[in-house]
């Protein structure tokens, strides 16, 4: 019995926590020719595989005994996070009484399923439709491991408009691409075409998608909230109405929709971070480390797991004056930055953690430098809001102390100007400033002044002097590096162009300013897995759409 020519050549990952179920799919793989089998018992142990090399072929149990994460977490975390290739062929096997939710998946991201007990024969013509399907649709896929990703994304559209064979699964990869090249209108057009040919959760999803990429958070909002109504296991529409919340600045909505994913996927390292995350921006610090530390248990080698996690835990551990278990993340930290010693990210938040262990010995001068140095690099252009963020909770604490730190008010003021860009980057500040009243009113402040800024703006331009407004948000854009002020200025001068007198003369000054300040900022907040980066934490959302 056979699968394919080339199935000699296929390597395979099995996931099943059963000694003997693993040690019988390793024999029938073998008979059926299958050159390379390896077999992993946990989750945990699979995502650090999977992240690290490629397989032709996933077989995956439903159910893992003892562990909070299915095979279905898995496959969703790594497909979404972008770290299983489309050419992997992920099957999963399951017992009659999960058939429905597999099921269900299988239409969206799954190649296949097999309920238990199957046949060598049954496992055999799963594994050669699955592999042929992955051939069909080969071009598709090496257009995209080349990068060419507009030519991936017209193959799936021709696919689809031909009605062709696996019409479906390109349709899907189609518009995946659309919305990865910012090709909104036309990924939203391709989900709605998919819709009315047949209704799908992740259809209706990537219509929500695509509008929130427009920046139609309202009707986004609207088309998740029915979605969930419909499908109200379908996680992934829990995170896209999340990052809504977020961009409308509402933490609280956000909290309670990333902790619904969660519920629902409680093995999902990105979910419980997020939902980890902001649960220490609203105070709520016992949720927020007891999700923080399981994730740190379950994915510190993992590609999905954030180590701004781990300063997090730092600074919660530092309040419950745990000095033992801050001192043993900085050594955790120190682990990372001697596996990536240039990353300059993993140093400023090894600084950090030193920073509270200098605090706990109650070595102030240590304290103070490190703390100066910290906020040192917020002078740097390519600074970002996380780095803001962390700067805030070290002085704050520092200010707790009792310490007289006359610099600290300036650079507040200075932080607050630059990074208040929206209601939900604000709040994340203040949500630093702990219980100092004082700091948290002056990042308030800040942005009101920039509103206030912005408003004045719109008012000129449309009182009929767009020169003035392009003017006053380049001035104001140039000085306090806020990102928002430098866009809006760019956006005023192409909508009123032709009313302009110098706009040829002004529109490089802002692309200049833009490649200074804003580009750093959209790169932090893509910033790769290996090094970490959850958008959630500097409300760049839209980014991670």
């Amino acid at each position: 019995m056979t699968i394919d020519a080339t199935f000699h050549k296929a390597n395979a990952l099995i996931i099943d926590s059963n000694a003997n179920a693993r040690s019988l799919l390793t024999a029938q793989l073998r008979e059926l020719g299958c050159g390379f089998v390896r077999s992993v018992a946990r989750v945990k142990e699979a995502r650090i595989v999977l992240e690290n090399a490629p397989y032709d072929l996933v077989l995956c149990d439903y159910h893992f005994e003892g562990g909070d994460e299915s095979g279905q977490d898995l496959l969703d975390e790594l497909r979404r996070e972008g770290l299983l290739p489309y050419a992997t062929v992920f099957m999963m096997i399951t017992a009659e009484a999960t058939y429905a939710k597999v099921a269900e998946a299988a239409e969206a991201a799954l190649d296949g399923y097999l309920i238990k007990p199957y046949t060598l024969a049954s496992l055999a013509e799963r594994i050669r439709i699955a592999r042929h399907r992955k051939r069909v649709l080969g071009p598709i896929f090496e257009a995209i491991e080349a990068q060419e990703f507009d030519q991936a994304a017209s193959l799936c559209m021709r696919r689809f408009n031909a009605r062709g064979e696996y019409w479906l699964f390109a349709a899907r990869i189609g518009a995946e691409l659309l919305l990865r090249l910012r090709r909104y209108d036309e990924a939203k057009a391709l989900y709605e075409a998919i819709v009315a040919a047949k209704t799908l959760p992740w259809a209706k999803l990537g219509v929500a998608r695509a509008d929130l990429g427009k920046g139609h958070h309202s009707q986004a909002r609207r088309t998740l909230e029915n979605l969930i109504g419909e499908s109200p296991d379908f996680a992934d529409s829990h995170d896209v109405l999340g990052r809504v919340h977020m961009e409308q600045g509402d933490i609280d909505a956000a909290l309670a929709t990333y902790r619904a994913a969660t519920e629902l996927t409680p093995g999902c390292l990105m979910r419980g971070q997020r939902a980890g995350t902001l649960a220490f921006y609203k105070g709520e610090r016992g949720e927020a480390q007891r999700l923080l530390e399981r994730a740190l248990i379950n994915g510190l080698r993992s590609k999905l797991f954030d180590l701004f996690s781990i300063t997090l835990i730092a600074l919660m551990r530092y309040d419950k004056r745990d000095a033992k278990g801050v001192r043993q993340l900085m050594d955790t930290l120190t682990g990372e930055l001697e596996r990536a010693p240039s990353s300059s990210r993993i140093a400023r938040l090894r600084r950090v953690v030193e920073a509270l262990v200098a605090m706990q010995e109650r070595r102030t001068a240590d304290a103070l430098g490190l703390a100066r140095e910290l906020a040192n690099d917020l002078k740097r252009d390519t600074s970002d809001h996380e780095c803001a963020s962390l700067v805030v909770a070290v002085w704050i604490r520092l200010a707790a102390s009792d310490m007289q730190l006359e610099e600290m008010d300036d650079m507040l003021l200075s932080i607050g100007m630059r990074f208040c860009t929206t209601k939900a980057a604000t709040e994340i500040l203040v949500a630093m400033c702990e219980k100092n009243e004082v700091a948290a009113e002056t990042l308030r402040s800040c942005h009101g002044k920039v509103f206030d800024i912005a408003e004045t703006a719109m008012k000129l331009s449309m009182r009929g002097q767009p020169d003035h407004s392009v003017q006053l948000l380049l001035r104001e854009g140039e000085k306090t590096r806020n990102t928002k002020l430098i866009d809006m200025a760019l956006s005023v001068l192409k909508r009123h162009e032709s009313k302009i007198e110098n706009a040829s003369e002004l529109e490089p000054q802002i692309h200049a300013l833009q490649e200074l300040y804003v580009r750093p900022q959209t790169a932090a907040a893509n910033r790769p897995r290996a090094v970490g980066g959850l958008a959630i934490r500097c409300a760049g959302l839209a980014a991670e759409v």
